[in-house]
């Protein structure tokens, strides 16, 4: 038995590990896995679901509603498959599909993986009770005191923000969370918000027969990104037949009674009448409830760390935030990409190795998580990026060259899709010669994103990107078009070749 710090409680059982990580998602299992594989010992203590936001209620749920809207989209854009398809998206199959990929929402077999690889899994509420110390309630209402030796990581993600407007609570609204994992087809779906969530599920309702209402504060969507993009999914959400209506601010919601429809009021005075609104309005840390003021941190904020992911106010240097939790990037891929670092600085400081001894790499340190971030918009069509727009870039002091080209003029994206329309942007930093930020938009670009990503993480100079040469035809052609661009004078005359002058390029 051990006491609390003031010798006033009891826990019925007190454990010791070298690592405690609070949060199972994607990033708490990938440090977990990492230290486990440097010989340490690991509890992980997760409240929902193994596997977090991901699994359940972001990445797969919602890839798995946006795949058969591409898939149909792609099909019909092609003579020939064009013909072989026959009405829209089957509803209840695609949501049936969903639920396989969210596994049910059940976590057997994320649990049984843990287990398979060494690590604890502590199931309850955990939250910090002073330095080294967790505190967990479990779901049968005992509490549970774990101390770590070494390191504490905090990976318990983000999640989203619903505005305090009046009538909100009584209208319970869509988060992400119901968006992904809804039962049913809404007949009416308002959908607050531009950025990537509100894209991505106007996209995938409207298809699978919602009639989509989309308000957004600003005068375009995703923008974040370079404004193209946004221009050009607003395109095909509105060919979609989604209502898109800009500089459209929600002041109150009213919901008639437990299950009537929702009014959504505009600081115009319009109303909208809908069956359900979803609120994509932005992301907040998982951190409101999580002990943060044992050690002098404030409670629902962003974690401030260095690029180990350790946290920079507290001292000692054993507590970590890993992933959504230090706002650095709120991407899983990121987030399991900071695990992959932590995870090993946490292993060789155990061992009391100085880092730069052993880290001739760079494998200690987090840098891609700033510089050269990849992102895809599962959009009609597609949007696809990596670093710095050319906005951006500007702002930081770079002198940059900004290359455009018409993705609808690549060989292999005329063969993906009749028709093809798409665009592609590469910014270019003059006085380094190399790439800081590349752009596509247009269907199927995702796959050419890590090719982008290779050239900005390894800032490889532009003369000898030149010699990595593209197949022909496939749209990674377009690398060789956007540095003939940069490059200059053209090879040949400037306009839309005809299918005659492609197949001469050969």
């Amino acid at each position: 038995m051990s006491g609390s710090p003031d010798g006033s409680e009891e826990y019925a059982q007190a454990d010791e590990y070298d690592v405690i990580v609070l949060g199972a998602g994607p990033t708490g299992e990938n440090l977990a896995e990492r230290v486990g594989a440097a010989g340490l010992s690991v509890a992980v203590v997760e409240n929902e679901l193994v596997g977090g936001e991901c699994s359940y209620w972001a990445c797969m749920p919602s890839k798995a509603l946006l795949r058969p809207v591409a898939a149909l989209a792609e099909a019909q854009a092609v003579a020939g498959a064009r013909q072989a398809v026959n009405g829209g998206l089957d509803a209840a199959a695609v949501l049936a599909r969903r639920d396989e990929f969210a596994s049910h929402w059940k976590d057997d077999g994320q649990a049984r993986w843990m287990d398979s690889v060494g690590v604890g899994l502590v199931r309850g509420l955990g939250r910090l009770d002073g330095p080294r110390r967790v505190t967990v309630e479990t779901p049968q209402g005992g509490r549970r005191l774990l101390t770590a030796r070494h390191a504490v990581a905090v990976c318990t993600g983000s999640k989203a923000v619903v505005p305090d407007l009046p009538g909100v609570a009584e209208a319970r609204p869509w988060t992400s969370r119901e968006a992904t994992s809804a039962r049913e087809v809404p007949g009416r779906l308002a959908v607050i918000g531009g950025g990537v969530v509100g894209v991505e599920m106007a996209t995938a309702w409207q298809a699978l027969g919602s009639a989509v209402t989309m308000l957004v504060r600003g005068h375009g969507l995703l923008p974040r990104m370079e404004p193209f993009a946004g221009e050009l999914v607003a395109e095909g959400l509105k060919e979609s037949g989604v209502d898109l209506r800009m500089r459209a601010s929600v002041t109150a919601v009213r919901r008639e009674g437990a299950g009537g429809p929702v009014t959504v009021i505009l600081d115009s005075g319009e109303e909208v009448v809908t069956d359900e609104v979803l609120f994509a309005t932005g992301r907040a840390p998982r951190t409101d409830d999580l002990g943060l003021e044992t050690v002098g941190l404030e409670p629902g904020s962003w974690l401030e760390v260095d690029d180990t992911c350790r946290v920079t106010e507290v001292r000692g240097g054993w507590l970590y935030a890993v992933g959504d939790a230090n706002h650095r990037a709120l991407l899983t891929h990121q987030g399991k990409y900071q695990a992959r670092i932590a995870g090993a600085v946490i292993g060789v400081r155990a061992q009391g190795v100085p880092l730069l001894e052993t880290d001739p790499w760079g494998a200690h340190v987090a840098t891609a998580d700033l510089t050269a971030v990849p992102q895809v918009v599962f959009s009609t069509p597609e949007v696809a990026a990596v670093g710095l727009t050319a906005a951006e870039a500007e702002r930081e002091g770079r002198r940059v060259q900004v290359v455009d080209y018409d993705l609808g003029r690549v060989a292999g994206a005329s063969l993906y899709a009749d028709g093809y329309r798409g665009q592609a942007r590469m910014v270019v930093d003059l006085d380094r010669g190399h790439l800081v930020g590349v752009s596509f938009v247009g269907p199927g670009v995702g796959e050419l994103l890590h090719s982008a990503t290779v050239a900005v993480a390894g800032e490889v100079p532009m003369d000898r990107l030149w010699h990595a040469v593209p197949a022909y035809p496939t749209m990674s052609e377009i690398w060789l078009r956007l540095l003939e661009e940069y490059r200059g004078p053209r090879l040949w005359p400037v306009g839309t070749p005809s299918l005659t002058e492609v197949k001469t390029r050969r």
